[in-house]
């Protein structure tokens, strides 16, 4: 059975009760239309990929568009819980929706797999032993681009990101490693297009530097409109920018640019290698971050499915606690409050051919975990 085709009967799933006790019934809300709907969809398809390869029929997968409306996706994580009786929920792309969904659905029972968003509240003091995040605390990367800000010589940056959780999350991570002084400190509207009063504040301030988050479009506008407008400063960012679904679309003006992620096609490991290929091979064109934050999630879960059932909730978090498989980052495991501990890369913007990709230059930080353990009392 193709791939498109198993998603196509899990994106149909209705039925109303749960599944055999030694299956699982999985329910995905994520990002499949509108802006950012390619972070989304390349979730779905990492995970679903994982899914094919393990050979299992006892995973059933409801998939829900959530429209990046946080309204939407608390009714439909509602309709799963009580309507589809999900086991778990996954695939929340955005932070401001996951703190609308999260809290509600692991005080009902259910446990949480979040393959992106991982804001630092659902760390700290609102950590919960059913919520497990498979991707990264949202400062971790940047932080990593502050500690290479230091080792590039960085010493005035300015430094930008949108108002919302994940991004003042970003600009807190990055200044805690940052040693320099900021030349400037903006938060942007989130799905804003047009950043010229921005980059005329750039220009103007005197930075040696430029950090900036802003994923999907934002980040595409952003760079397109820096590259046209002559300010010729470095540029840092995480990998959320300069992913490989964005980079085709930027074009030109991302050569050379340093960006911070815990994964990377060329990272080598027999696990990285066999997912990049076969990820080509099945959907016509490489994996992104979120495709292998969704193919290491599904990989996770069926680690857990194979030491324990999801009817003992107890035994398949412990299971999951464990994170006995493999990682197409390598080394992973999980911190006290359930988040990752892992090594954070330096990329480089590049081109092979006529694709515009990354390759890893360095390490920024090693076996990071996260700031907020001491605020989790789990």
């Amino acid at each position: 059975m193709k791939l498109k085709s198993i998603i196509l009967a899990a994106t149909m799933a209705t039925a109303a009760t749960g599944v055999t006790a030694e299956g699982v019934k999985v329910g995905m809300i994520t990002t499949l239309s509108g802006g950012g709907a390619g972070l989304g969809i390349d979730v779905r398809d990492g995970f679903m990929l994982a899914v094919a390869q393990s050979g299992r029929d006892d995973i059933e997968v409801v998939i829900e568009d959530d429209q990046r409306k946080p309204d939407v996706a608390v009714q439909l994580s509602d309709k799963m819980i009580q309507s589809e009786k999900v086991d778990i929920l996954t695939g929340i792309i955005w932070s401001n929706l996951a703190m609308a969904v999260v809290p509600g659905a692991v005080a009902q029972g259910k446990i949480y797999l979040s393959p992106n968003a991982g804001p630092s509240a659902l760390a700290g003091q609102a950590c919960h032993q059913n919520y497990f995040n498979v991707a990264w605390q949202n400062d971790n990367l940047h932080e990593a681009a502050g500690a290479y800000a230091n080792d590039a010589g960085h010493t005035n940056s300015f430094i930008l990101a949108p108002n919302y959780p994940a991004g003042k999350d970003a600009l807190t991570g990055f200044k805690r490693f940052f040693e320099g002084d900021l030349a400037g400190e903006i938060y942007t509207k989130l799905g804003q297009t047009d950043y010229a009063a921005e980059i005329a504040q750039i220009r103007a301030s005197g930075a040696d530097s430029v950090f900036f988050f802003l994923p999907g479009g934002m980040g595409i506008s952003f760079l397109k409109q820096y590259a046209d407008s002559g300010v010729d400063l470095p540029v840092v960012g995480p990998a959320f920018s300069f992913d490989q679904g964005i980079l085709q679309a930027v074009g030109d003006a991302a050569l050379g640019v340093k960006n911070t992620s815990q994964w990377s096609k060329d990272i080598d490991n027999a696990t990285n290698k066999a997912f990049v290929e076969s990820f080509q091979d099945e959907y016509g064109r490489l994996p992104s971050l979120y495709a292998s934050q969704g193919f290491d999630t599904a990989n996770l879960m069926i680690s857990a499915m194979e030491k324990a059932d999801i009817s003992d909730q107890e035994a398949f978090r412990a299971a999951l606690k464990e994170a006995d498989f493999s990682s197409t980052r390598g080394d992973f495991a999980f911190a006290a409050n359930n988040h990752p501990v892992q090594d954070i890369y330096v990329r480089e913007v590049i081109k092979e051919g006529d694709v515009y990709t990354n390759k890893i230059i360095g390490v920024a930080l090693e076996d990071r975990s996260n700031a907020f353990l001491d605020a989790c009392k789990m």
